[in-house]
């Protein structure tokens, strides 16, 4: 089985708390990220929108772009807003030969607002959630139309966060949208992340290797403290820094034959984890992990770099 191992720029630049970012250009970013041994990296804020622009610099970098983020409304917003939003994010990931472009739930959502404590996080009645599952499903099948399918993001502080919304949603949606298997994100909400692989192994088509410390998870008053305060207090991590096991994690994922990308997104404070040491802690861990569960990782970044 074959995998590839990407990172995200939130490492280095978060989009949300401007002070947990280092000041470092994209290409200093790629740079780090590849020279601990990652191939790909997701789009972040200071990526440039022209594929003119952007593949000479990943060709430098030596690496592809492996995803990015959409910030989605379809929870309340019509499909026509939607569609127009991200086609041009559809024509530039299809430029650069992007894997798929990640759907993260937005409406609704407490993710961005750090007056907003976790425990006051949306939630869709039975039906809203049938009709919310069926327009993603729509709008996934709409995007793979035009070259380019979703991974759908469960999240923290969105209408899907926890298991149960999580099954619910799979439940009434198809294989139309496709889905992101988040193990930080999951841990978060109380969920247990094999079972979940074990249950939506089949529309699983990208991961997020997201280790989280549980010593801060579980002191935090969600009556009181938001999704963006745990993040600063450190919240999230790179596996092997934190308390998941990623050894059984990415077995679970071999056991059910994925193959694909697996990317490390981590958003700390920088000056406290400094973003090259913590790819580095990362990328070692993952390819212990990988090589024990019978992955080949494979090792080449951007296509035909001798051309």
């Amino acid at each position: 089985m074959k995998a590839k191992l990407g990172m995200s720029p939130i490492a280095w630049w978060n989009d949300d708390l401007a002070e947990l970012s280092d000041d470092v250009s994209l290409e200093e970013c790629l740079r780090q990220s590849r020279s601990a041994g990652f191939t790909g990296m997701e789009m972040g804020r200071r990526f440039p929108n022209d594929p003119k622009v952007m593949l000479p610099i990943l060709r430098e970098a030596d690496v592809t772009l492996c995803g990015g983020w959409f910030s989605g409304t379809l929870v309340d917003e019509e499909m026509a807003r939607n569609k127009d939003r991200i086609q041009p994010m559809i024509d530039l990931f299809k430029a650069v030969n992007a894997p798929c472009i990640v759907y993260g739930e937005v409406g609704r959502s407490i993710q961005g607002d750090r007056s907003k404590p976790l425990a006051t996080k949306p939630k869709l009645t039975s039906d809203e959630m049938k009709a919310y599952a069926r327009r993603l499903t729509e709008f996934g099948e709409w995007c793979a139309e035009q070259g380019m399918p979703l991974s759908y993001h469960h999240h923290m502080a969105a209408v899907v966060e926890t298991e149960p919304e999580l099954d619910a949603f799979m439940r009434h949606s198809g294989e139309g949208i496709p889905l992101l298997l988040d193990a930080g994100h999951l841990a978060f909400a109380g969920g247990d992340v094999l079972r979940a692989i074990d249950n939506h192994h089949r529309r699983i088509n990208h991961v997020h290797v997201k280790d989280v410390r549980m010593g801060v998870i579980d002191g935090l008053d969600r009556t009181r403290q938001s999704f963006l305060d745990a993040v600063s207090l450190g919240a999230f991590t790179v596996p092997g820094d934190g308390s998941l096991d990623f050894g059984a994690i990415v077995q679970r994922l071999a056991d059910h034959g994925y193959e694909g990308w697996f990317v490390v997104e981590a958003e700390q404070d920088p000056k406290k984890n400094p973003p090259l040491r913590m790819a580095e802690v990362g990328y070692k861990e993952l390819m212990r992990v990988m090589t024990a569960a019978g992955y080949t990782v494979e090792t080449q970044g951007f296509p035909n770099t001798s051309a």
